[in-house]
């Protein structure tokens, strides 16, 4: 008579004899891979000895899937989700920066405290003090993308019947905290803020007094502003298409890539002194070339952009404006003027109203907000050239 295969999960008759420290169980099971695999238990008892038995064999049962085993060290498994990651990026379904920002968050921060944890002793409070003490040592935002790792890489664990339960699914939240009221700029600040830039040698070597006068035009990333061509501008039209921004990929450096949702993709009717500003600029430029480009004529990072604003407003009454502050003043200018949450949302590039509601204020073409943007004319036009500048 043909004995009957057994089925994955399943488990076979349990043997027993004696060891020199007492007895010892064994049972043949077969895993979720599908392999046949034996079990064994050790214990001055058979009940004892039966009791770890059935101990391992639930062991090699959670951890058994995908090549995994009971030992196997945690890092193991982090990496293969990482690859997964990579392999993403690699196909444009994700951004290679969501890749470098994760494989940063592994190789400094979880690696190093539980990388090798084996994946059979994983539990919630293990992932659970972690976390609260990576958040109490760094901050919200690298807590919270350590979270996003480990919670990857045990969803990864989940679907290769490696783990029957996922660990992460009840590790306290990470509260952010309070956070500050979104601050813009009133109509008087603007023109302050611009003085300064128009009085520094060192914001004009950088290229800064047009760039940000088109940060406030728009209301854009600086990312955004930094990738758009003069191939994206139709000065006779008055629209520019917003649809990449710049980002560093380790490796590859400077990269101009699409936009990081289909939201972001829109194109904008400009202020008629933005337009201004722009024909100023273009004297016959190769079209596939910056706006807004470095000395040498290529893209620019906005790190480094972002930190030259610091530079030049340090020590002045402005030194908590940031890049992003242009975004939330034109917000608050159109909200001010009457505008929908559903139009400046489309101006700034958002999904989401509430996400403009919430953070920003104080569908394609958006062709309201230029009108009410006008009003800033008089405080955004540059200085009048001097005799030497049109020599």
């Amino acid at each position: 008579m043909t004995r009957r295969r057994m089925q994955p999960g399943e488990k076979g008759e349990i043997y027993y004899e004696p060891v020199p420290t007492g007895w010892k169980a064994a049972q043949y099971f077969r895993d979720h891979s599908g392999r046949r695999r034996r079990g064994t238990g050790i214990g001055s008892t058979k009940t004892i000895a039966r009791r770890n038995l059935r101990a391992n064999i639930e062991a090699s049962m959670a951890v058994g899937g995908g090549g995994y085993l009971p030992t196997t060290k945690f890092e193991v498994a982090v990496r293969d989700w990482l690859a997964t990651i990579q392999a993403a990026a690699e196909k444009g379904s994700r951004s290679p920066t969501t890749y470098d920002t994760y494989e940063r968050s592994v190789r400094v921060h979880v690696l190093p405290a539980l990388g090798q944890v084996r994946l059979s002793d994983l539990t919630t409070g293990t992932f659970d003090r972690f976390l609260a003490d990576l958040h109490q040592r760094t901050g919200f935002a690298t807590a919270k993308t350590a979270r996003t790792v480990l919670n990857g890489t045990c969803g990864l664990l989940m679907r290769r019947d490696v783990l029957r339960t996922n660990p992460m699914r009840d590790v306290g939240r990470i509260e952010k905290g309070e956070s500050s009221a979104p601050r813009a700029l009133t109509l008087d600040e603007v023109h302050a803020l611009l003085d300064v830039f128009d009085a520094s040698d060192y914001a004009g070597r950088k290229d800064l007094p047009d760039l940000v006068r088109f940060l406030m035009a728009t209301g854009v990333r600086i990312g955004e502003a930094l990738a758009i061509r003069w191939a994206d501008v139709d000065l006779q039209a008055g629209i520019v298409i917003v649809e990449a921004t710049v980002v560093r990929v380790r490796g590859r450096g400077l990269v101009r890539k699409s936009t990081k949702s289909d939201a972001s993709d829109r194109t904008l009717r400009l202020p008629e002194w933005a337009v201004e500003l722009l024909q100023r600029r273009f004297t016959g430029q190769d079209l596939l070339a910056p706006v807004f480009p470095d000395s040498r004529g290529g893209w620019r990072d906005r790190s480094n952009v972002g930190r030259d604003i610091r530079v030049v407003l340090r020590d002045s009454a402005y030194g908590w404006v940031r890049s992003h502050t242009a975004r939330r003043t034109v917000a608050t200018i159109l909200d001010l003027q009457g505008m929908s949450a559903r139009a400046i949302a489309d101006q700034l590039g958002h999904a989401r109203p509430s996400m403009t509601q919430d953070v920003y204020m104080g569908r394609r073409v958006v062709s309201g907000a230029a009108s009410h943007l006008e009003g800033l004319a008089p405080v955004v036009q540059m200085p009048p050239k001097s005799a030497e500048d049109t020599a």
